[in-house]
């Protein structure tokens, strides 16, 4: 399947450059995977589609001030960084801009802010094939405690902010988010308040958790002509023996499993890949690429938002929309279309969509 079969155009004022007044007011675009209809609908109607028994799996993964600002030791040129991935403690790898400067022995000051030099330090050791630079952090016993006091949450670029603004520290992270690790927020699960979960719970429904840290490569458009040569970036996932129990137990008994975000379903359907359809508690990795045609193991419905053209996430629920064909991607570009002619925000902050 090629790369460009998902790609779309979309007016430029449908991008969602902020979030609707209330987590709640966004709108709920309805696919049914058995019609294919299509219903227009607000996101507390989600409540609607609940049974009892039904099993809801949040990515509790929280967003961390991962941009930080700094200058060149030697030098006084300024530099972006833009954390990754932990290694381990006051090891990570990093975006560097510009990084034609970051070369392996370049030692950077960090500053807080205000633009003022604190005495926290890092040095490029490495940079790999991608162009990401490994950096060593001194002057902290851990970089992320610092993260508040220097860093910045790194809203997407076509969120257009000299810096983040104060609604932006409240909104662009989940209101059960507990881990901190993520890049960018599972944002499917921006729309849920503490009212609709408890209404949720209020219905039989049993809500559960798993952590899938969000990076980078999530949101990376797919370059290869052929969507089959793509390589994901791996993300660390963990899951609790209870959230195992709970989802293994209503497979058992063929109840439903409703995922938000397609980081609960990439954290589900390959931890299921790697068990023989079974959930087992634990930490480990994921590079799990999802497109069509392909089955799902876990996951019967699907709460997202709308994604960028050619990105893994939108061939992700072009395959959910229709299991184990390949169909789903005009099934989706279909709906997209319907998005846009109704007017739907896309994007971090836009409206929602359910796959059911």
């Amino acid at each position: 399947m090629r790369t460009a079969d998902f790609d779309f155009s979309l007016p430029p004022e449908l991008i969602a450059q902020k979030p609707a007044p209330n987590r709640d007011q966004s709108r709920l675009l309805h696919l049914n995977r058995q019609n294919n209809a299509i219903s227009h609908l607000h996101f507390p109607d989600l409540l609607t589609f609940f049974r009892p028994g039904d099993v809801l799996v949040l990515n509790n993964s929280r967003v961390i001030p991962a941009r930080l600002r700094g200058v060149n030791v030697n030098t006084g040129g300024n530099f972006e960084l833009l954390l990754l991935e932990e290694g381990s403690v006051n090891d990570w790898w990093a975006m560097l801009r510009p990084g034609k400067r970051g070369t392996p022995g370049t030692k950077i000051r960090l500053l807080n802010h205000e633009r003022v030099p604190t005495n926290i330090f890092c040095e490029v050791l490495e940079l790999n094939s991608e162009g990401h630079r490994r950096l060593k952090f001194s002057g902290t016993e851990n970089i992320l405690n610092e993260l508040d006091a220097i860093g910045e949450i790194p809203l997407p670029p076509y969120i257009e902010r000299d810096k983040p603004r104060a609604e932006d520290l409240e909104r662009y992270q989940t209101v059960y988010a507990q881990t901190a690790g993520s890049v960018a927020a599972p944002t499917a699960g921006l729309h849920f308040t503490e009212n609709i979960l408890a209404e949720i719970k209020k219905r039989g429904v049993k809500i559960c958790y798993v952590t899938l840290h969000v990076g980078l490569g999530t949101f990376l458009p797919v370059k290869a002509e052929n969507i089959s040569e793509h390589i994901m970036h791996e993300e660390r996932f963990s899951i609790s023996s209870e959230t195992a129990e709970i989802i293994n137990l209503a497979k058992a008994e063929q109840r439903r499993v409703f995922a938000v975000g397609t980081t609960s379903v990439r954290t589900l359907e390959s931890a299921a890949e790697k068990n023989n359809g079974l959930i087992v508690a634990g930490n480990g990795t994921t590079h799990i690429f999802i497109y069509p045609p392909r089955q799902f193991k876990i996951v019967d419905a699907l709460v997202t938002n709308f994604h960028l053209p050619c990105s893994t996430l939108l061939m992700l629920i072009s395959a959910f929309a229709s299991p184990g064909e390949t169909r789903g991607r005009e099934i989706i570009s279909s709906a997209y279309q319907e998005a846009i002619r109704e007017r739907y925000r896309f994007f971090s902050y836009g409206d929602a969509m359910l796959i059911l």
